[in-house]
């Protein structure tokens, strides 16, 4: 009898530690935060632009709500960098821009907002399923090309999120909904990006 009590009490006590071991865990997983840099592969579809995909870089930060094991939600704040290539077929306010249409690339520097829901892919909680809206703010431009170029626009991402306890890496692809064209309205000019990052979390 004294060892089965014995036996008892030992389980409750396993049973215990492991049960608050998964609730602070739970508890830390709630919130986190980090940062990431990767590669901005994007390109700027129009008729006055190379029918080409520039390679460019990008930084950021994020906070990571996570409201239950299935789902949460994740903002970030990014710096990128998008780069675009004149035609030779374009009027002269696009000549002017690249400088007798000498189609060098440009630089467009911007400031995106993305607001992510995550949604957790199998058991281990690490792989993550993102989708959401985002909101990016024109900065500044090499040869005053962003004169050329609305200021704001809004974009959809959609990817995938790999979260080690340390390394966070993924993907996304990105879709603009707004006509960036400041100048010739009729002209629709949108954009399309890869991002391929690697960061920390903490």
């Amino acid at each position: 009898m004294k060892k089965t009590l014995t036996g008892i009490c030992l389980c409750i006590c396993v049973l215990s530690l492991k049960a608050q071991k998964n609730f602070e865990y739970d508890r830390q997983a709630m919130f986190r935060f980090g940062g990431k840099a990767g590669v901005n592969i994007n390109k700027i579809d129009g008729k006055a632009f190379s029918d080409e995909f520039s390679y460019n870089f990008m930084l950021g930060g994020f906070l990571q709500f996570n409201l239950n094991r299935r789902w949460g939600i994740q903002p970030e704040v990014n710096f990128c960098q998008s780069a675009f290539e004149a035609t030779d077929d374009i009027s002269d306010i696009y000549d002017d821009l690249v400088e007798g249409g000498s189609q060098k690339k440009q630089k467009l520097n911007y400031l995106k907002i993305p607001i992510l829901v995550n949604l957790n892919v199998g058991p281990s909680q690490r792989v993550k399923l993102q989708l959401g809206p985002q909101w990016g703010q024109l900065l500044s431009s090499t040869k005053n090309a962003s004169s050329f170029f609305e200021k704001s626009d809004f974009s959809m991402l959609g990817g995938l999120w790999l979260q080690l306890p340390f390394v966070n890496l993924g993907g996304r692809y990105e879709i603009g909904l707004s006509n960036l064209n400041h100048v010739n309205k009729p002209d629709n000019w949108g954009s399309q990006a890869f991002t391929v990052f690697v960061g920390v979390t903490f």
